[in-house]
């Protein structure tokens, strides 16, 4: 049978006549197209919602057509709960890092340093995720109650291993989680406001800095034992 080529996440794919691709393959080519893609639905997402975003409009943004945008993210749902979800797994990588035989107050401080560089580099994609959890979480409900929920329980069981052992000051450790969040996510998912009030964001490095030193005061200065 004679042999056609289509483009895939490796470039030229042979296909043979009748058959059809096996998809994507995860290749050097393969992973930059579709973090292309991704940075490319993150802005357009951000702008216009769910609802308002078209993969027209995300295909243009990333430099292909949207044919070979939907090889690699079948469906506009599909993408957008890609974009989500390497949101979340973006800051829940700084989490895994509270680790039992860590000191906290070495831990803590790193945890919400990252926290608040992850609003600094990416404030679109903070933006975004909340959003998503303010409609009801319809893309991620499954993640937040599954894996998420996994990861905070081990890490509430080493905070509590750290209270038990005299560590650190008694602390409800999914508030402590919930207010690092919340604070940390706050620069950026209310940047407009921040600028208005305070006449700078986390863009101007010095406030950065007295950002973070306010933050860690605030949220760790009644923790120690």
């Amino acid at each position: 049978m004679e042999g056609h080529e289509v483009k895939g996440a490796g470039g030229a794919v042979e296909v043979t006549e009748g058959e059809s691709p096996a998809g994507p393959r995860k290749t050097r080519i393969g992973e930059a197209n579709a973090v292309r893609i991704l940075d490319a639905a993150l802005n357009v997402f951000s702008t216009f919602g769910y609802h308002g975003a078209r993969v027209e409009q995300i295909a243009a943004a990333a430099g292909m057509s949207k044919p070979n945008l939907l090889y690699y993210f079948r469906s506009k749902d599909a993408l957008y709960t890609a974009v989500l979800e390497r949101t979340l797994d973006m800051w829940l990588e700084p989490l895994r890092g509270l680790d039992a035989s860590r000191d906290p107050f070495d831990a803590l401080p790193e945890y919400i340093a990252n926290k608040l560089e992850a609003s600094r580099r990416d404030p679109a994609a903070s933006r975004m995720f909340a959003m998503e959890i303010i409609q009801g979480a319809p893309h991620l409900s499954p993640v937040l109650s599954g894996r998420l929920k996994c990861l905070v329980d081990a890490k509430a069981a080493i905070i509590e291993h750290w209270i038990a052992e005299g560590r650190m000051a008694p602390v409800d450790p999914r508030h402590l989680l919930f207010s690092i969040w919340a604070t940390t996510q706050h620069y950026a998912d209310f940047a407009v406001q921040v600028r208005a009030v305070a006449g700078s964001d986390l863009s101007d490095d010095d406030f950065h800095q007295r950002t973070l030193a306010s933050l860690l005061t605030i949220l760790l200065g009644g923790l120690r034992p």
